[in-house]
Formats: structure tokens, sequence, C-alpha cells
């Protein structure tokens, strides 16, 4: 059964009140609605910005690996489709998330009718006009939609059929519309602006007085002289001399900007709303508060603290309203880092660091740069000064540290001899552990190289000419001299295919040593 409510007046503030649904009267009773905003340039400016942002972010569809490490990029999914390539027949994914985040900004809501097909997919998303959608309660814990059409035939929607993306809301049902949150600041701006142009087409002269010396006969004598004085600097005779006769006297109102305070107003205006929408003031044209050192912060401010929540937003709204069960699994991504494609600088040292600390690889540095990947770029890299736990232990028992020389007969031991004996065998012992460390690693690096060539009858000879540079940083050894180790070992491996690996890693360790200790360093 359908629960009837009493038709709200906009003074009802309720979370399902008409205040939030529709146009409320701002300072002196105008309307203040979402367009009638979009008026001030600082609105413009914020909601461009805001739904610039999130339309340009990377959509990315992961799913889990079964082993609940890592995850995999997913391409063939649904889901992929309506919000990377097309989300309906008429819009491309960057105008559906602009549109949604529009509606969000200036009316706290964004409506999108969900088009399924026979086998419990989603195949498109129909944005409705949020001023003609409303909210019916049905009982105390549900409700519906209700549309009216561009042709005004009604429509009713469930819970299940819109994909409902709200802002600000105090209920958990409705979104807050935050232009009816702030009407009286908006229209104060707007009367400041409608005051501007007034004032500027009368050509900024706000108009004056006539004294009289004599006296009007009546009412009707007043107003014929005062319509033709009016006449007289008005229409083709608007600007120029006029020549009064009568002993009458012209008195100018005089009304500067500095009294009226108009430049203040339009600057209080602009923060009001940089506050109102959560964006630094910047970004929307006021550098008052700006330097070159707060600038950046500021940036990273509206990242963290303004379109994260945002994005946020719209990925928990798809996890839950469109995947709902068949979210296990899945995971939603708007990828962030796109934001950092204007600086240069700040990506530069991202990818670095990520390479040298050996969470990221050079690979996926060069795809996030739009890059093809290049073969001996796909393992991560790990500062030689840096092993395993498991290694350290292995080569923690097995280092052999050499022996503290015994003072000779008669010769009392230097203790300052005895401190550098010290340091020099616990350097000997790291350079022990490092190398150890890098020969493992660059070891089982080729023994899985050859295996992937055997797999797919590649050439062993490319396969090693291709390795040349990872073994040339790994050990700091020049290129010349891992060419001739590459070169013997790919003739070690045509030679010998029937090879076993404990013969291949037991080798293979033994020439890297070699390589590593009796060629110069690079």
């Amino acid at each position: 059964m359908f629960v009837t409510r009493p038709k709200a007046d906009a003074s009802d503030r309720s979370p399902l009140g008409n205040f939030w649904f529709g146009p409320v009267p701002g300072a002196g009773g105008s309307i203040v609605t979402g367009d009638s905003a979009m008026r001030l340039t600082a609105v413009y400016r914020a909601v461009r910005l805001l739904q610039d942002s999130v339309s340009n972010l990377p959509f990315k569809l992961y799913k889990r690996n079964a082993n609940g490490r890592g995850r995999t990029l997913v391409t063939d999914h649904w889901l992929h489709t309506l919000f990377a390539v097309k989300p309906n027949n008429t819009m491309d994914p960057a105008v559906f998330r602009k549109l949604g985040q529009v509606h969000l900004e200036l009316r706290g809501n964004a409506y999108s009718r969900i088009v399924g097909d026979s086998r419990g997919r989603i195949i498109a998303l129909l944005p409705l006009h949020p001023d003609r959608v409303t909210l019916e309660l049905i009982g105390d814990n549900s409700w519906r939609y209700r549309h009216v059409t561009r042709e005004g035939k009604t429509q009713y929607f469930s819970r299940e059929e819109i994909f409902h993306r709200k802002d600000f809301t105090l209920d958990g049902i409705v979104g807050l519309n935050p232009i009816a949150c702030a009407r009286e600041a908006l229209s104060t701006g707007l009367a400041a602006q409608d005051y501007g142009m007034r004032f500027f087409q009368n050509d900024a002269t706000p108009g004056g007085w006539i004294e009289y010396p004599g006296e009007f006969k009546d009412d009707q004598s007043r107003r014929s002289f005062r319509e033709s004085l009016n006449a007289l600097w008005s229409g083709r005779n608007k600007g120029k001399v006029a020549v009064l006769d009568r002993g009458l006297k012209y008195h100018e109102v005089k009304v500067n900007n500095v009294d009226a305070q108009f430049i203040e107003s339009k600057k209080f205006t602009v923060a009001e709303i940089a506050r109102l929408f959560g964006v630094p003031p910047h970004k929307i044209g006021d550098m008052s508060a700006s330097t070159n050192n707060n600038i950046e912060q500021q940036s990273l401010d509206y990242i963290n603290d303004s379109l994260l929540g945002r994005v946020n937003g719209w990925k928990y709204a798809i996890l839950s309203d469109l995947l709902g069960e068949q979210a296990e699994g899945l995971e939603v991504e708007f990828d962030l880092m796109k934001l950092m494609s204007g600086d240069s600088a700040a990506r530069s040292r991202y990818y670095h660091e990520g390479i040298m600390d050996g969470w990221l690889t050079r690979n996926e540095a060069r795809e996030a740069e739009g890059h093809n990947p290049l073969d001996g770029l796909a393992e991560p890299l790990r500062p030689l000064n840096m092993v395993e736990e498991d290694e350290a232990e292995n080569t923690s028992g097995n280092t052999d540290q050499p022996a503290k020389p015994a003072p000779q007969d008669g010769e009392a031991e230097n203790a300052e001899d005895a401190e550098e004996r010290e340091r020099d065998a616990r350097r000997v012992a790291r350079f022990d552990a490092m190398l150890e460390a890098a020969v493992n690693r660059i070891t089982r690096k080729e023994l899985e190289m050859v295996r992937k060539a055997h797999k797919a009858e590649a050439s062993i000879a490319e396969t090693y000419a291709a390795h040349v540079s990872f073994v040339s940083q790994a050990l700091g050894v020049p290129v010349v001299d891992v060419a001739c180790y590459c070169a013997e070992q790919a003739a070690m491996v045509e030679g010998n295919r029937k090879m076993n690996a404990e013969d291949f890693e037991l080798i293979t360790r033994q020439r890297l040593v070699r390589l590593a200790t009796e060629c110069t360093p690079s």
C-alpha cells in the first residue's frame, strides 16, 4: 500500500520535502535553482572542474586472483562495457559520468534507468533528469521513483530499476540539494551580479534629482513635469546635454562601487562558492590566497579532501547497486594517478621510487606512460644490499669469513689494527651476501627464461642477447664482458638440451661469481 503524505511546501525541509526537490526562494524572494546558479561564473567553473576531474579518471575493473595475491584486469565484463566503452546508445562514458556529476553537484541526486537482458546483465544506463524525478514512500522501509517524461507521461520505477547516486544525505534515501542549502549565499551573489549589470547599463550613473524653486499645482502637473524630463534624457536624447530653465538645478546621486562594497561582495561570493563545492579558490580563478609555496598543497588537498570522496561514491554505488551479489571477487577502481599526468616531476619521482624500491617494474611504468613493454624489464628490481629473509639465513651460515691473523710471537696486537680487521671482515661478509643474492636472482631468472624459450621454440641466442642489459645492471659489470658470458651460456644450453635444472643452476652460479669478481666494474 502506498503511503499518502500531505503536499509539502518550500519550507518543508524533511528528507523527502519539496525544499530539496524544487526551486526555493532566495534573498528578496528570487528563485535560486541549479540552472540559475550557473549564471555565476564561479559556480559554472566549480561544476565544470569537478565533472571534468571525475570523467577523466580511467575506469578499471579487476578480478582478485584465486590464491588471494594480486588481481587481473577484466575487459570482457558487461560492467566494463558500461563505464569504459558505451553506457547507452546516445552517450560515451565521459559524457555519461559528466552528466551524472553535474546532477550531483547542482541537485544532490543523479538517476539512471537500468536496462537489463534475460541473462541478468545490464546493457544500458539511461539518465533521468532529477527535476522530473521524485521519491514516493512505500510503507516504512521502501520507496519507488516517480518520473515525468518530457511529454508529461508519468512513469513509476522500483528501486531495482534505478541506479541512484546520492551526495550528502541525512537519511540514506535522498541527497540534499546543495544549491538549496546555500541559497542565501548564491542569491546574494546573483543580486550583486544583477546590480552590476544594471549599473553599467545605466552608464554607471545611478540617477539624480531636480531642484525646482517653485511649487506644482497638483500631482498631475508633477507627473507631467517628470515625464517631460525623462523624455529629455532617454531614447535618442540619452547622453546629450540638457538645458534647464525656470531656475531648475540637477543634482547627481553619487554612489561608487567602493561605498557599495561591490568588489568585496564579488570576492566573498567566490570564496563562498569554493567552500560550498569543496574546491581550492585558485581552481575557480581566485588567486588572492595562493602562493607558489602553497598552491601545490592546495591541489593535493583538492584530490584527497574533495575528489576522492566523490570518486569513492561512484565506486561503492557501482558495487552495491549494479553488481550486487555479482561483486564477489571483483574490484572497481578509478585511477587517480591520471591526475598526476600534468606534473612531470612528481610523476617521474613516483616511478623512480617505485622501481628502485621494487614494488613497481620498469615495464609497468612504461605502460602507464603509454609505451610498449620491453624484454628484460618485467622483473622488479631489488637493491643489492637487500636480500630476502630466507636468503639472508642461508648466506649468513655459509659465508666464509677470513680468520683474524694471530699476533706474532712476542708482539702485542694493536687495538686499532684489531678494529680495522673486524671492519674488513664485516665488509667482506656483506659483499658475499649481496653477491650470492644477486647471483641467485639471475640464476632463477635464466632458468625460467630458458624454459619459456624451449616451450615457445624461440632462439636461445636471441633470448640471451636480450638478457645482457639485465645482468650488467644487476652485477655492475661492463656489457662487453656480460655479452661474452651470455654467448657462453647460450652455447651450453644449445649443446645440452637435456641438462637437468640442478646442473644448470650450479654451472650458472659459478660463472656468474667468476664474472662478478674477475671483471672490472662498469
